[in-house]
């Protein structure tokens, strides 16, 4: 895979699709706060997001044009492992579930020499151990080693798994566009999502009113739109054109808006080693891209 003609654009544009989810924290507590309770914040916005593509689906469909139809495996890969990071916040603590999703790098990397027989090079090692560096500083005075405690956290890690593997297939997929991939997101993804709900209701809870969602639609329509699908666009778009591993550390950046985001609209804590990990995340995810090789090394 060599290196795409606006690399450096494509890196910009995908920290900051990243960072913003960052404060994914925030519309989960407002939909919370309005009754959405047990992840049914979160099935709404799968569904709404599928309820506004699928006009485009039908006009694909009737041309003849790929739909994303035609990609369940990575439809449920990257849907799913988002649905798990989604619902692991209702079941364990916020720092859990960040620190365990977020070993995706570690998987991406793994996958690469397993399935896309990539060799890592030295920079590889350079900026993943900066960037987990950070991930550990930040995260440290609550847990030494991230070990799975409960249902939350296994969810957490399953679902940076799955996403990881998610990425590998991105990297490969070949579509018409970027559509496809962003109504496979949605649609499987919202099953991955009913499913789930279904096998975790003692968990999660029974579904809500429907006054609830009615009272919240205008809210879901407006992330949708404005937050959900556009962000999600570039996120499922970038592995094709950086790889899955660049990817990977790149969306470290959603670490740093979240622990700013947090210690400045809530009580949590943002001091020394927040802004010591906050630095080594960037900086690795600076190198990452600046040290990107252009063309990228294959096992024998």
């Amino acid at each position: 895979m060599t290196r795409h003609p606006h690399h450096f654009k494509i890196a910009f544009a995908l920290a900051i699709s990243a960072g913003s989810w960052g404060i994914y924290w925030l519309p989960q507590r407002i939909l919370v706060e309005g009754g959405l309770t047990g992840g049914w914040g979160t099935i709404a916005q799968m569904i709404i997001g599928l309820l506004i593509l699928l006009p485009i689906a039908v006009w694909r469909l009737i041309k003849k044009k790929e739909t994303g139809l035609e990609l369940p495996v990575t439809g449920l890969l990257v849907g799913g492992g988002f649905i798990c990071y989604a619902l692991s916040f209702l079941l364990t603590d916020v720092v859990r579930a960040l620190i365990l999703f977020y070993m995706t790098p570690i998987w991406t990397t793994i996958f690469e020499i397993l399935f896309l027989k990539k060799r890592p090079g030295l920079e590889r090692v350079l900026t993943l151990g900066l960037a987990l560096g950070g991930l550990w500083i930040v995260f440290s005075k609550q847990t030494i080693i991230p070990l799975p405690e409960n249902a939350g956290d296994w969810l957490a890690l399953a679902g940076g798994a799955i996403f990881a593997g998610g990425m590998i297939r991105l990297e490969v997929v070949k579509t018409d566009g970027v559509f496809p991939i962003i109504f496979s997101f949605f649609f499987y993804g919202a099953l991955f999502n009913i499913v789930a709900g279904f096998f975790l209701v003692d968990y999660l809870g029974e579904m809500p009113a429907i006054e609830a969602f009615i009272s919240m639609s205008s809210f879901l329509f407006v992330i949708s739109v404005f937050y959900f699908i556009p962000t999600a666009i570039v996120i499922l778009w970038a592995p094709s054109k950086l790889g899955a591993g660049l990817c990977s550390i790149l969306f470290l950046a959603e670490i740093v808006v979240g622990v700013i985001s947090s210690g400045m609209l809530t009580n949590e804590p943002f001091g020394w080693r927040e802004i010591a990990g906050s630095s080594l995340i960037v900086l690795g995810g600076i190198l990452a891209v600046v040290l990107a090789p252009k063309e990228e090394n294959l096992l024998n």
